[in-house]
């Protein structure tokens, strides 16, 4: 046995499993950030595509933090070629002595901007997926190896469809479920329930930002249009009903030319258009 087949063997061995320190971080960070909220959003919506286009037999969890770790940087060359790539015992114990014994803080950190989920749907395209299991868990502080590339990964092709347009959103998820981002206001977002989510309703509403999430279907409730959303909220991932005829102003401060333009709840609609030949 070479050492790859050693190295997939010890990672379907110790999946699930990390780092106590980097348990501990994922434990005090009350949510995902943005970069893996979109990571997350990209790799649902290629799972939930692949088994509607038959490209997947049953429903296959692929990694977002591959997407983490990947999208928004330049392609490496010949990756596998790299003398740092190959999985040798002294590429390993360099690899633990400056990420493991001697860890880096922050890695997550070094990123100057977030990834939105076109730029995770594109690092798919251009990398393929490894499935979640062979890859480290969403939020891992620990840097990937350079022999990681090794890692199996399902080839995606296709491209990116983005719209402003509510009605061509709803055109899209004739076909498949669309990706948008939701317009989030605390008390509301965390007492919504099994109710449905308006957005705004007092005074106290505090705005907690834009947040990636799908749009699984659209039905009328209680004499409104209302879209079912899967969103993941302070790590929590569930189902909520959102009103889509609801529109606000947001303003920025007291100064009226902060004012936006009005907005529905849900905006920034896309989906993975894959390729099935």
């Amino acid at each position: 046995m070479d050492m790859n087949q050693l190295f997939m063997q010890s990672m379907a061995k110790t999946r699930g499993l990390c780092h106590p320190d980097c348990e501990k971080a994922s434990s005090e960070q009350e949510d995902y950030d943005a970069s893996q909220h979109a990571a997350m959003v990209a790799v649902n919506l290629i799972s939930s595509a692949r088994v509607i286009f038959k490209l997947d037999s049953g429903y296959t969890e692929y990694s977002a933090q591959y997407l983490v770790d990947n999208a928004g940087k330049e392609d490496d060359q010949g990756e596998m070629d790299q003398q740092s790539s190959q999985l040798t015992i002294e590429n390993l114990l360099q690899y633990m002595e400056a990420n493991v014994w001697n860890k880096r803080e922050d890695v997550q950190g070094e990123r100057e901007q977030h990834l939105t989920v076109k730029d995770c749907l594109e690092c798919a395209f251009k990398k393929g997926l490894p499935r979640r299991e062979q890859w480290a868990h969403v939020g891992c502080t620990f840097k990937a190896p350079p022999f990681a590339c090794h890692i199996p990964r399902v080839p995606m092709k296709g491209e990116v469809i983005e719209t402003k347009s509510l009605d061509d959103a709803l055109k899209l998820l004739k076909q498949q479920p669309v990706g948008a981002r939701l317009h989030l206001f605390s008390p509301e977002i965390d007492r919504v329930g099994e109710g449905i989510y308006d957005g705004p309703s007092s005074n106290g509403s505090s705005y907690v930002g834009l947040r990636d999430a799908i749009i699984v279907a659209v039905d009328k409730s209680e004499g409104k249009f209302v879209a079912t959303v899967k969103i993941c909220y302070k790590k929590k991932t569930s189902f909520v009903k959102v009103c889509m005829s609801r529109m606000f102003v947001q303003l920025d401060g007291g100064d009226e030319s902060q004012v936006k333009e009005p907005t529905g709840l849900l905006v920034d609609f896309c989906i993975p258009r894959l390729s099935v030949n």
